[in-house]
Parts: C-alpha cells; sequence; structure tokens
C-alpha cells in the first residue's frame, strides 16, 4: 500500500510539473486564453490544455454602475471599518430602486432608519471607540497620501490596542496617530514626525511618547527609517528626473559606507540628498523649495549638504 502511495504521488507530481511546462518544446510560457477557454504555448502555439471552467460571472458589464447592479456580493471585510464592513449601510441618497425620488413622508423615514441604523452599528463604548478611531486614520491617511496597506496595518494595530487594554490614559487620538505613524515606518512609505503632527490633533510630545508605547508593549518590529524611502516622493514634489532621483539615492549609499548617516535625521539627509543630486544634475532647486517640500530648516540642509559631498570625495580617493 505504501509503495502505491508513493508512485500515486510522484505520479501528480509529475503532472503537476508538465503542466506548467509545455510538453512539445518544454517552454514556461503558458498563457491563458479566458475566451476560448484553453491554455496556449506562447513560444510554439501549442494548446496545452482546453475546455476549462470559467470561472467569472455570466454576466457582462460595460461601466462601473452596471458592474455594481449586477454583482451579487458585497464588499470584502476591511479591518479599515469599525464593524469589518459587514454591516448595512443606508445611502444618503433620497431615491428608490428605479431613480425617483421620494416624498417628504418617506424621506423622513429614511431619516429615521439611518439615525437607528447608526445607533445599533455602534453597540457599546468600545464599537465607538474604534469608529471614531478608525475615522481618524482614514482622514489622516488620506491628508498624508498613504496607500489602503498603511491604513489597514494602522487598523489593526489600533485593534491591537485596543484589546490589550492599552488605551487608559491616553487619547484615542494619540494612539490612533501613533498606530498609523508605525504602520507607515512597517510599509517602506515612512513620513517623518513633523508631517504626521501637521495633519493630527495632539502635540508631536504626545504622538512620540505614545508610540514608544504602543511599539514597546505590542512589541512591534520597526526598523529604523532609511533615508532612501524619502527620496522618491520629495523627487516627485520637486519636479525632478530619474537621473536626479539616481544621483541622490548613490550620496546616500555612499554616506552610510563612510558612516555619516549615523544619528542624522533620516528626512534630514534625504532632503540633501535630493537637493544635492539636483545641483549635480543641472536641475537647480533652491534650498527653500526642498525645505518647504521636506518640512526641515535650510540650515539642516546646509549642514547635511556639504557632510554628503564630502562622504562622496571620501569614496572616490584611491
Amino acid at each position: 500500500m505504501r509503495k502505491e502511495n508513493t508512485n500515486d504521488t510522484e505520479q501528480t507530481d509529475t503532472e503537476r510539473e508538465q503542466t506548467l511546462s509545455c510538453p512539445e518544446c518544454g517552454s514556461e510560457s503558458l498563457v491563458s486564453d479566458t475566451e476560448h477557454g484553453e491554455t496556449v504555448c506562447d513560444d510554439c502555439g501549442l494548446v496545452v490544455e482546453e475546455n476549462e471552467i470559467d470561472h467569472g460571472p455570466e454576466w457582462r458589464a460595460f461601466n462601473s454602475s452596471e458592474k455594481d447592479q449586477k454583482s451579487r456580493v458585497g464588499a470584502p471585510t476591511t479591518n479599515m471599518m469599525h464593524d469589518k464592513g459587514l454591516s448595512t449601510n443606508i445611502g444618503w441618497q433620497n431615491k428608490d430602486a428605479y431613480g425617483r425620488s421620494l416624498s417628504s413622508r418617506q424621506r423622513e423615514k429614511m431619516q429615521r432608519l439611518r439615525t437607528w441604523n447608526e445607533r445599533f452599528r455602534t453597540r457599546d463604548s468600545k464599537e465607538r471607540n474604534l469608529k471614531q478611531a478608525l475615522g481618524e486614520v482614514d482622514r489622516m491617511a488620506s491628508a498624508l497620501g498613504l496607500p489602503d496597506n498603511v491604513r489597514e496595518t494602522a487598523s489593526v494595530i489600533y485593534r491591537r490596542a485596543l484589546d490589550d487594554d492599552l488605551l487608559p490614559g491616553r487619547s484615542i487620538e494619540g494612539v490612533a496617530t501613533s498606530a498609523l505613524y508605525a504602520a507607515a515606518r512597517m510599509a517602506g512609505t515612512p513620513r517623518s514626525l513633523d508631517e504626521i503632527t501637521s495633519v493630527s490633533r495632539v502635540e508631536k510630545d504626545e504622538i512620540a511618547r505614545t508610540y514608544r508605547y504602543v511599539v514597546r508593549e505590542l512589541k512591534l518590529e520597526i526598523k529604523p527609517a532609511d533615508p532612501e524611502q524619502y527620496v522618491p516622493r520629495f523627487a516627485s514634489d520637486l519636479g525632478l528626473s530619474d537621473e536626479s532621483e539616481r544621483r541622490a539615492r548613490q550620496l546616500l549609499k555612499n554616506a552610510k559606507e563612510q558612516g555619516v548617516h549615523s544619528g542624522k535625521s533620516p528626512v534630514g539627509l534625504a532632503a540633501a540628498a535630493v537637493y544635492a543630486a539636483s545641483l549635480l544634475t543641472n536641475e537647480k532647486v533652491t534650498q527653500n523649495e526642498v525645505s518647504e517640500v521636506a518640512n526641515i530648516s535650510e540650515v539642516t540642509i546646509r549642514n547635511r549638504y556639504h557632510e554628503l559631498l564630502e562622504a562622496e570625495e571620501q569614496v572616490q580617493l584611491p
């Protein structure tokens, strides 16, 4: 019995390997033709599989509104909403299913339903807390231009802090801001503490203090911010070319080799590298423009600028 099972396993593994490559020419570039239900080799044109099952919908839609109307499933669950998106939302448009306006009596009825629906969605103080905090996370992330994956991570961090009872003695806005700051760094799209403070409703010192507390208590593994992670955003805001961006990255790599980055603000180093690279590639940008984009002083840019050029000279020496 064991030998038979072993042989069956070997056969299935062999069949799986054959399906990943073309049996005619051995190429692995197989293309799925969903229209005809076939898998075709892109090199020799052999039809490897046919009569495949179409897992897509049986209906067609030609615009987004038709797609929403014909779809028979709801939105996916998400941690960015306090109820994970599983509850019912009553739209604000006072229209029926056919697009006709509701009468005054029906509008009053729908308004009462919306009010009760909001009350039922937050059953206790914990859910009200979560709703307020996730609203803050969404507002700040939108203002900072952070992607959905950062918002999702920040929502998970806040939920963990709430479950571990870390909120007593701290404001909801402070913990929410700290969660977003940590999530941005974990996702490799960091924002400086000054940028976070500019969109938050709490002071910089409170954010920093709460951030250290949350990271320590939840044992989050967050690496120190890399100056190179700020370069693409600064270069894009200043309208610099790809060549300037590459030059700025090279300056920062040389600085790391010489140990210049140790103990320095990554935002200051990134801003100085972008400024230096713009001068080296004849795309002159003023220190004031870089200062406004990076939200740091011109003095810091000048100091880091000289240090970066010195490190560049040290690397080029034989």
